[in-house]
């Protein structure tokens, strides 16, 4: 009885988990279609080696 609790369990919450990834907005967004921003500039002074 506790091991068909147990799985039953973790299974479930696997399930919840995978349902709430599936309703995200952004699982579908592709990182590359976006511009990366410019790098900031480099503030105080360079060293030389």
């Amino acid at each position: 009885m506790i091991d068909d609790f147990a799985i039953g369990l973790t299974h479930l919450l696997l399930l919840i988990a995978a349902w709430r990834l599936l309703r995200r907005d952004d699982l579908d967004a592709d990182p590359r279609d976006e511009t990366p921003a410019p790098a900031p500039p480099r503030r105080g002074r360079m060293r030389r080696a």
